[in-house]
């Protein structure tokens, strides 16, 4: 497989989880065999001696990843790993939706989110944050409460935008990436079914990491790119300037032959 794409092609290494929590650099390794030259990984403040040398090994390097900032007591233990990495882009990947209610939450999410940009570009990073589908599915007067989130954002804030996640939430994000223009510095590109379960079971108001049955097993319901209900081709068009990052946060098959399919797609496809 070659091991270039007609785009950046990423993935996050969260897809991996239990992988990673095997044999962190066994399952890194296995990533840059599938073809990716480039990853996301999630917690990394937590192993970055560990990533370091996988990412070193393997030959691929990391220019976005996630971890928890917009909560962090010390913010700047999670930036520091990020520079030491090489991850140019800090992402906030979860705050549950009890805190996505109204116009005062969106901006004092947003408040925080700037603050924290600030912080991040004192070390040349950049700090944004990535949806699922409660930003897009809570409402405020009519609107999404993201868009309200959106606006208060400062202009160097940036934006990773899952695209599943969105359209489960009931948004046409195609539509949501045209406006958002270039904040939208990532994609999750994943797709499979947008209803039942998927939609409206939530994990736990403390970390997304802790996953009910219902969602679990609707998680395990995602399919590679191009083979559910998301409308990839018209997603990737309306972000030509967006990193994708192929992502699954279950999958009812092998995983690395999940990510290796979309991986293939996008190379087909992406153009």
């Amino acid at each position: 497989m070659s091991k270039t794409t007609a785009r950046p092609t990423s993935v996050q290494l969260y897809s991996v989880r239990d992988a990673i929590a095997a044999d962190l650099a066994g399952a890194v390794a296995r990533v840059a065999e599938v073809g990716f030259t480039q990853v996301e990984p999630y917690a990394f403040h937590e192993r970055a001696d560990d990533y370091a040398k996988a990412f070193a090994d393997a030959g691929v390097t990391a220019p976005s990843g996630h971890a928890p900032v917009i909560d962090a007591a010390e913010p700047d233990v999670v930036l520091d790993a990020a520079a030491r990495l090489g991850i140019g882009i800090v992402i906030d990947p979860f705050v549950p939706t009890e805190r996505w209610q109204t116009a005062d939450d969106a901006k004092r999410l947003a408040d925080r989110v700037n603050e924290l940009t600030v912080r991040a570009a004192a070390r040349g990073l950049r700090f944004g944050y990535h949806n699922h589908q409660w930003e897009f599915a809570n409402k405020v007067d009519g609107r999404a409460v993201f868009e309200i989130f959106a606006e208060h954002l400062a202009p160097e804030a940036v934006l990773e935008v899952d695209t599943f996640w969105a359209t489960v939430g009931g948004a046409d994000a195609p539509a949501v990436l045209r406006s958002l223009g270039d904040r939208v510095v990532a994609i999750h590109v994943k797709d499979g079914k947008v209803s039942g379960d998927i939609a409206t079971v939530l994990p736990s108001s403390e970390s997304a990491l802790v996953v009910p049955d219902a969602l679990q097993a609707a998680y395990e319901n995602q399919t590679p790119a191009g083979q559910g209900d998301v409308d990839v081709p018209s997603v990737l068009a309306a972000a030509p300037q967006a990193l994708r990052v192929v992502e699954f946060d279950s999958y009812s098959g092998d995983v690395f032959e999940g990510i290796a399919t979309s991986l293939a797609w996008l190379q087909e496809n992406d153009r």
